[in-house]
């Protein structure tokens, strides 16, 4: 009986997630209503208030799967070294590239801007930690730097993401490397 009900909870909750973001891509998540999310998921909304309690709480939940199942995967690989962050880009855009109909849709408009704040620690945790090797930086100057390559980034994912992701993961993750590193006079 048990896990019966977990496979029904289990579809239950995939059914709703997938009707939130199949309105996710044409309304803002402040415009979408339970009785929506309801009406495409063929389910009652007492049932959706039994797993959640609005649709911010839905998306939130999304939104955190995604990030874990992200850590998860760059945690695989212990690229520590300022040189190895290139390789940590690239596993990066390729994850993105694997997961790129998600990664839209949270990036867009219609999502709320907490899953950005949420990448953008996330390429700091994985990407940036070790890219700035001044030791003369203090930590204020530090912090500002590594927020503009970090919110930089999130930007070129979203653009390389509207564009059909028009490079590969490698080819994004060169361009990255290159300008965070060598500047604009090295890019080509």
């Amino acid at each position: 009986m048990n896990s019966k009900m977990d496979r029904r909870k289990k579809y239950t909750r995939m059914v709703l997630k997938e009707s939130l973001m199949k309105l996710l891509q044409k309304k803002q998540i402040s415009n979408i209503t339970i009785k929506e999310i309801c009406e495409l998921a063929d389910i009652n909304r007492s049932t959706y208030y039994a797993h959640y309690s609005n649709q911010y709480e839905l998306l939130n939940l999304i939104e955190e799967e995604f990030i874990e199942d992200l850590v998860a995967t760059l945690s695989q690989y212990n690229f520590s070294k300022e040189k190895e962050a290139l390789q940590m880009t690239e596993k990066l855009f390729e994850y993105i590239a694997k997961n790129s109909d998600v990664c839209h849709i949270l990036l867009s408009e219609n999502s709320d801007i907490h899953f950005q704040k949420k990448g953008m620690k996330i390429t700091q945790q994985f990407i940036f930690k070790n890219w700035i090797t001044d030791k003369t930086l203090d930590k204020e100057t530090y912090e500002y730097i590594n927020l503009f390559l970090v919110s930089g980034s999130i930007y070129v994912i979203k653009n390389w993401l509207e564009n059909g992701q028009n490079k590969t993961p490698k080819e994004m993750a060169d361009i990255l490397h290159n300008f965070i590193n060598k500047g604009l006079s090295n890019i080509r």
